[in-house]
């Protein structure tokens, strides 16, 4: 399986983890987009374009009385978060529920699982990663994971789709992580608490362990494969999908991650494009199905203000249509 770098996944998951790791500046690259010949630039665009609602991160639903605002959210700080905090806040206060992907009692239910089972996260038994990959392989990881602030004989014990996330964090943007900073998710949801707001989840806090739960160790570790061959260019790559994001391209991010995954070596267009539908269906489509009659039963209730990651919003089956599919008007509003 030749998957996908999983920075583009994160934006998918909109995991939240606990690293310990030293303060690192932030990431300074080059934008991968900005420096692609034309026509290659291009090529991102068009294919972007071929699904419904390709741009746009903030969205206004209404069916009837009812009344959803959406924003798609990036999960790492950023300082121009706070130019849409500016927007987005009265909208938020004048919300009768807040849904994001999970909120505080999420978080602590997660961890508690953590400390109750800490083999949803550590293997205790199979093959260490050190057993597992090759030695060349192995040095790279742990050269990645050192640069990370975690220590080698930790992570290989690890779970590898665990690492394969690890790894989607660019060393650079590791302190904002350290910090407790919750990207735009961090502070919709701060919001909502201090304007006493109920604060609802879109899913089960063991949502991602699920998902992983049944990919095979293979895959797994393919995962990693892939990740390690785009970590010379991780500070760029970190670059290149904020700025996106703040550009509304979200699903240019898509693109840009399936284009880089097929300039690896050895990589099978073909088996390529097979492991990208299969990992949208999984993180994105089956998710926001799912979210769907959470969505509509809060709107019942009274105006939404629901956040969650960007990738989530556009596609055949991202929110936006399935929203439409359900009888919804959609407006694309400015940031």
């Amino acid at each position: 399986m030749s998957t996908p770098r999983l920075s583009a996944i994160l934006l998918a998951l909109g995991l939240t983890l606990a690293i310990a790791a030293p303060a690192r500046a932030e990431c300074l690259g080059e934008n991968l987009i900005d420096s692609m010949p034309e026509a290659e630039r291009r090529a991102l665009f068009d294919a972007a374009d071929k699904v419904p609602h390709p741009r746009g991160n903030f969205w206004r639903a209404t069916r009837g009385d009812q009344t959803i605002h959406l924003i798609g959210t990036y999960h790492l700080d950023d300082p121009r978060h706070a130019a849409t905090m500016d927007r987005i806040t009265p909208l938020i206060d004048q919300s009768a529920t807040v849904l994001v992907e999970a909120g505080p009692e999420e978080e602590a239910a997660l961890m508690a699982d953590l400390a109750r089972d800490p083999s949803l996260m550590v293997q205790n038994d199979g093959p260490t990663l050190r057993e597992a990959l090759s030695d060349p392989e192995w040095q790279l990881l742990a050269d990645a994971m050192r640069e990370r602030g975690l220590p080698p004989f930790m992570v290989s014990k690890f779970r590898p789709w665990y690492v394969s996330i690890l790894l989607a964090l660019p060393a650079c943007s590791i302190d904002g992580m350290q910090e407790g900073l919750g990207g735009l998710d961090g502070l919709v949801i701060a919001r909502a608490q201090d304007q006493g707001i109920p604060l609802k989840a879109l899913e089960s806090h063991d949502t991602v362990f699920r998902l992983f739960e049944a990919m095979p160790l293979d895959d797994q570790l393919a995962m990693i494969r892939s990740s390690l061959a785009l970590e010379p260019i991780s500070a760029d790559y970190s670059v290149t999908l904020a700025d996106a994001y703040f550009q509304g391209e979200s699903r240019v991010i898509w693109e840009l991650t399936r284009a880089l995954s097929l300039r690896v070596p050895g990589q099978d267009p073909a088996q390529v494009a097979e492991d990208f539908a299969r990992m949208e269906q999984v993180l994105m489509t089956d998710r926001n199905r799912a979210w769907i009659p959470v969505i509509e039963a809060a709107a019942a209730e009274g105006p939404v203000f629901a956040a969650f990651g960007a990738l989530h919003l556009p596609g055949e089956t991202g929110v936006l249509r399935l929203l439409e599919e359900a009888g919804f008007t959609l407006e694309r509003l400015p940031l």
